[in-house]
């Protein structure tokens, strides 16, 4: 098979990714850690975090090794699947882990260097964190790219022929998908528990029992809780968006072989044009980068239109460099699939917006969750919940304009929806979900940056380096958690339009799977075909798939019902680790006389273990559970109930995690708000009931909501890999 030239882009796009993670990670080396304090602490929180993720991988590897074993048998026992499924799966969940792994590495090394610059300069400690953040996301672009470079190089050489050859292909790249899903929902899961438990348990006792401050050294569970924020939100979130980034481009690829089928040379095109853009968007997230930096004395709105600059020059350059990456590609309505991209990017910059303006203490929402902190807990609470259901608003209508834009542009705004004009819409509901990762280099670094900030602050809290320190690290902080926001809703934004391709793409794994169980179908015309005949309208009409068929119905019940199964698991998790390391420290403040007065020294390996033990423990029954629902929903309700239970689980998913996500940030930075000295300041009858508000959003925002996002395109990936198995029982 004849590979186009423009192809070798992308695999240098990802060496090129790799040399500058690389790069920006020797350049923050480079910097001073600060004091020997300083020192001490850093290293603390480092062994703690790599001890948890060496833990994490050893249960993480059991499961991938029973999964390959059950796909071996599935592809070379039973025939239901491609024989190249199970290592296909099993370097998808590689590359997952080692994104997280370098990531989280990175910014374990990242924080006390930070808050020494910050001694110096706002700008400086801004700088350190953000290109240490960047780490993150030039790694994961890297990494992903490079996989599937590797593969698509690969299984070119394997497969020759017609037009199904390319559908193979890509087809069998998608379950490298459900490696790379599997590992970041363990990952999110268990990372998200570990902080979440040790961030209760050092707030409902240090702060508001003891009132101490945050971070104070005092605290037997601080260390704990930095440790929780490199685990969760850097190691969590870098698998997450590894897992988004490949699952978009790879759904897309497999719709481009699809929809651009009998078009020759054109569907070879419609495969790499996705790769293109991605690879493209890799230089550009790079020139980005380096557009960021701020003065001394930066508003909170001064540091935000910092990253502000970076983020949308990077998306703007983009959407001009799609129009000229396929008008030179050659690729057929090149015009309308280059505006398909600009509504994902689109759509990326409103809900990144919206999510700023309802997470953000700049603004009316989050400053009225402070303000009810004058009235009591309760107010906090029930505010917070409020906001959090309203700003669901503009990201679910923003997704479904995109949804339909972007279908339309695609296939040229045929309206009559012909099978043609209905894969080429999907083909174009892909890319928009390219679009919208295209620039992921450095829309993850701002998100990554928000736990190297929140570190730095502790290190410099626990290393006594002053008031003024603290003030710069406290508003790099509360810029974190504003990005680390709306950074959630940008994954879960890109979730949803990736899900939706996934949809598709399972549709076309289905087909495949009655191939190879030599199974007919008659079409709308009455005639018999094969399944490789078969279009959408045909598959449809094969299944059933309606709304008046119970099967879909009681799918979609049952993917609602899965991500408010999932959320309650996730929550009733945390709060049993929270509820032990509460008792811990209390136990401490108890009996080690002199910790509060600052003549001993907290047992801080205790919370660590704590927290380790919780979340291995707890992290396995909610992700395992994940995978085995699309497996029964199948083998019960056949190929109808599956395509209901995505259905669902992605309306369902995608709201309530857009909820967690924006409820827990608007609750954190009410806290923070208060402890800027509004409503009463620090130690005030307001400041403590924002914690307690800070303290309930601390699992909505940081492990429930944005676990969902993996949930409801591990379901969908889990369902593809799956399609034999639902064939064979159909």
């Amino acid at each position: 098979m004849n590979i186009p030239s423009a192809f070798w882009l992308v695999p240098i796009a990802s060496v090129a990714a790799l040399c500058m993670a690389f790069y920006f990670f020797r350049s923050m080396m480079s910097a001073d850690e600060g004091t020997p304090r300083m020192r001490e602490i850093a290293s603390y929180v480092r062994s703690g975090a790599m001890s948890y993720l060496k833990q994490q991988y050893k249960v993480v590897a059991i499961v991938f090794v029973v999964l390959a074993i059950l796909f071996s048998f599935m592809a070379y026992v039973l025939k239901w699947q491609n024989p190249w499924v199970p290592f296909a799966f099993l370097t998808g969940g590689l590359f997952s882990g080692l994104a997280g792994f370098f990531g989280m590495k990175t910014a374990t090394f990242a924080s006390a260097r930070t808050a020494n610059a910050a001694r110096k300069s706002l700008d400086g400690g801004l700088r350190i964190a953000f290109r240490s953040g960047a780490v993150m996301g030039l790694t994961v672009v890297g990494l992903g790219l490079l996989d599937i470079a590797g593969w698509f190089f690969a299984l070119s050489f394997v497969y020759h022929g017609d037009h199904m050859a390319l559908i193979t292909i890509t087809t069998t790249m998608l379950t490298f998908g459900m490696g790379a899903s599997t590992q970041a929902l363990f990952a999110r899961v268990g990372g998200g528990i570990y902080t979440k438990a040790a961030d209760v348990g050092a707030d409902i006792v240090g702060k508001v029992e003891a009132d101490i401050p945050e971070d104070d050294p005092r605290n037997p569970a601080t260390i704990a809780d930095n440790v929780g924020d490199n685990v969760g939100d850097v190691a969590g979130m870098g698998a997450d968006l590894y897992e988004s980034y490949c699952g978009s481009i790879l759904s897309t690829a497999a719709l481009g072989a699809t929809a651009f089928a009998m078009s020759g040379e054109m569907q070879m095109k419609a495969v790499i044009a996705p790769m293109l853009i991605a690879a493209v968007g890799v230089f550009l997230s790079v020139f980005g980068i380096y557009l960021v930096r701020t003065k001394e004395g930066a508003t909170m709105k001064d540091l935000l239109r910092s990253l502000a600059v970076g983020t949308n020059v990077s998306a703007l350059l983009i959407a001009v460099a799609t129009f000229a990456i396929l008008y030179l590609l050659g690729i057929e309505n090149w015009l309308g699939l280059s505006f398909s991209v600009i509504t994902g990017l689109a759509a990326g910059v409103i809900i990144g917006q919206a999510t700023e303006y309802y997470t953000s203490h700049s603004y009316r929402p989050t400053q009225k969750i402070s303000e009810a902190g004058l009235t009591g807990s309760a107010t906090v609470i029930i505010k917070g919940i409020g906001t959090g259901m309203i700003s669901t608003c503009i990201p679910v209508v923003t997704i479904g304009v995109a949804i339909m834009l972007s279908y339309l542009c695609a296939n040229g705004f045929d309206m009559a929806m012909s099978a043609e004009a209905l894969s080429h819409g999907l083909y174009g509901i892909g890319i928009a979900a390219v679009g919208m990762l295209s620039t992921l280099g450095i829309t993850l670094a701002t998100d990554a940056y928000g736990p190297i900030a929140d570190n730095a602050g502790g290190n410099a809290e626990m290393s006594e380096l002053g008031e003024e320190v603290r003030h710069r690290t406290d508003a790099l902080d509360a810029l974190g958690n504003t990005t680390a926001a709306t950074g959630k809703g940008f994954a879960i934004g890109s979730a949803a339009l990736t899900a939706l391709a996934l949809l598709a793409s399972y549709i076309e794994e289905v087909k495949i799977a009655m191939e190879r169980a030599d199974i007919t179908l008659t079409n709308l015309k009455g005639e018999v075909i094969t399944a490789a005949q078969a279009t959408i309208p045909d598959f449809m009409n094969y299944f059933q798939v309606n709304l008046m068929n119970p099967r879909v119905l009681v799918g979609a019940f049952i993917g609602a019902m899965a991500a408010f199964l999932f959320c309650g698991l996730t929550m009733e998790a945390v709060g049993r680790a929270a509820q032990k390391m509460v008792e811990e420290v209390r136990r401490q403040f108890r009996e080690i006389k002199g910790i509060l007065e600052g003549k001993a020294t907290p047992d801080y390996g205790s919370c660590v273990e704590i927290s380790t033990r919780a979340a291995q423990h707890e992290m396995i029954f909610p992700s395992l559970l994940a995978i085995a629902i699309p497996i029964v929903v199948g083998i019960v309700l056949g190929v109808a109930g599956v395509l209901g239970l995505l259905v669902g689980g992605l309306a369902g998913g995608f709201t309530l995690a857009v909820f967690m996500a924006n409820a827990g940030g608007a609750w954190d930075n009410a806290k923070k708000m208060v402890e800027e000295g509004n409503f009463g300041g620090k130690g005030s009858f307001a400041h403590k009931a924002t914690i307690v508000g800070d303290t309930v959003g601390d699992p909505f925002k940081d492990t429930s909501g944005p676990s969902l996002n993996i949930l409801i395109k591990l379901m969908s990936m889990v369902s593809i890999v799956m399609a034999g198995l639902t064939i064979a029982f159909s």
